[in-house]
């Protein structure tokens, strides 16, 4: 896995010199899904970074790759509507993620001091949902099973990869502040292909048959609506809504960006010139 991202990350601009720039961000990642409604917030956010490396292909399209680590998570209890707060579900998950773009900005830095952009590219990305039982044991839900995924009693619900594609896309606004360096913001939003992000999707399934096939832990995870104070709740019957799998989830990524150019001199920042790094 780590190969291939690696690999990723450095295959576009394997054969490139000039114009090469080095990237770096800081910021945050945060999910929207069953658990969050809201497509885009700083409520349950975490830190995140990344690091790639970027060709100028003109002074406004260029090629991109990176790769980026942040962590998503979310918990029925803070969301405002009733019918969440009292499911109880919660779920966290790291994201590790390679990706490759293409960059277009509105104006040229070599001409102007700032521009906006915008990119969108294809990615990969790797999750694994997990969640505390009531002793604070973290476990993690893909292999409990928790919607009949992959049980035979349920064929139409598939077990989920945790390595998967998805579509990057996004804006930001760049500055440059000298020659060689310029500092931005970036937004980035993730499309994917999958509704179990955070494990829920779907509906519950049949109480005696998940603690037959994945045991007591998967029904304990599963259903968490009777964990609550002074909640009378009972595993619901098998096909109650647990989520919705109309709409897949998102996670997405934004903070501040550094761009550092590799140039030789001032002249070969110069449009139509080609030139070595100069290291020293």
């Amino acid at each position: 896995m780590k190969k291939f991202l690696w690999g990723l990350l450095l295959t576009p601009f394997a054969g490139f010199a000039q114009p090469f720039h080095i990237t770096a961000w800081g910021g945050f990642s945060g999910y929207q899904g069953d658990l969050q409604t809201k497509r885009i917030t700083v409520q349950q956010s975490n830190f995140a970074f990344g690091l790639g490396v970027k060709y100028d292909l003109s002074g406004h399209i260029a090629l991109r790759s990176g790769l980026n680590f942040g962590k998503v998570e979310a918990n029925d209890n803070k969301n405002s509507d009733p019918f969440l707060v009292a499911r109880n579900l919660s779920f966290q998950s790291r994201i590790v993620e390679g990706n490759v773009a293409v960059e277009y900005s509105l104006f040229d830095l070599r001409d102007r001091k700032l521009s906006p952009y915008v990119f969108a590219g294809v990615g990969l990305f790797h999750f694994n949902p997990s969640a505390y039982d009531t002793l604070g044991n973290k476990v993690f839900l893909k292999p409990l099973s928790t919607e009949g995924q992959g049980l035979s009693q349920y064929p139409s619900s598939k077990e989920y990869k945790l390595t998967q594609f998805n579509i990057p896309f996004g804006a930001g606004l760049r500055l440059k502040v000298t020659e060689n360096v310029s500092l931005g913001y970036e937004v980035g939003f993730r499309k994917l292909f999958t509704d179990y992000l955070d494990d829920v999707s779907n509906r519950y399934v049949d109480q005696a048959t998940l603690l037959q096939e994945r045991g007591a832990k998967a029904v304990e995870m599963a259903f968490r609506g009777g964990e609550l104070k002074n909640s009378t709740a009972v595993y619901p019957a098998d096909g109650t809504i647990r989520g919705g799998s109309k709409f897949k989830d998102w996670y997405y990524f934004h903070g501040i960006t550094v761009t550092v150019g590799l140039q030789s001199n001032k002249s070969d920042s110069k449009r139509g010139s080609v030139g070595c790094p100069n290291l020293w």
